[in-house]
């Protein structure tokens, strides 16, 4: 089984990372991906008082109704820092040795990439996987890392959240379940 990994703060879960997901899982003949919401990201600050919970129920929604899509609460359930060599561990002992390992991520994160906590184990658990983001040029990959090229969207956490706190519309940026979830809970103001 080829598996797709995808952590982050998803807060909230945009186009963009779905788009990343569905590319990666035909590019790399993958048989699923699963997305894994960060509790709280050792890298990151999350700038809002949004629970995880929400970031969670968020991903759970945009995903729905895609069967190669799935979502892990390992990192959530932890309610500690995450560390993606931990989430590997729990993948490799879900899935078993025979299980590929893909670890997705996008371009933007490969500048801190050898500050992570035991990335050379982190290679060594999965293929390391960088897609290309708007503003950060895959450039200089270690020969461990893998690229894929997909289809560029500038959209961002950020800039939905500023959108909101703004009262503009996010219609199209998120999908229609996320956009109705955060308007009830009245999310990011």
């Amino acid at each position: 089984m080829r598996i797709g990994i995808l952590g982050g703060t998803f807060n909230p879960i945009h186009m963009g990372h779905l788009i990343l997901a569905e590319e990666a899982l035909s590019k790399l003949r993958l048989d699923k991906v699963i997305f894994v919401p960060t509790f709280l990201p050792p890298h990151k600050n999350i700038e809002t008082n949004i629970k995880p919970k929400d970031r969670l129920k968020m991903v759970e929604l945009a995903i729905s109704g895609n069967p190669a899509f799935g979502v892990s609460t390992f990192e959530i359930d932890s309610k500690k820092k995450s560390y993606s060599i931990d989430t590997l561990k729990d993948f490799r002992g879900k899935y078993g040795d025979s299980a590929e390992l893909y670890f997705i991520t996008g371009s933007d994160l490969l500048k801190d990439l050898f500050s992570w906590k035991d990335v050379n184990d982190i290679f060594k658990m999965s293929k390391f996987i960088v897609a290309n983001r708007p503003g950060y040029p895959v450039k200089d990959v270690p020969e461990d890392i893998e690229t894929v090229v997909i289809t560029p969207i500038e959209v961002s956490s950020e800039d939905i959240r500023r959108r909101l706190k703004d009262g503009k519309s996010i219609r199209y940026l998120v999908p229609d379940k996320v956009r109705d979830y955060i308007i009830k809970h009245g999310l990011y103001k």
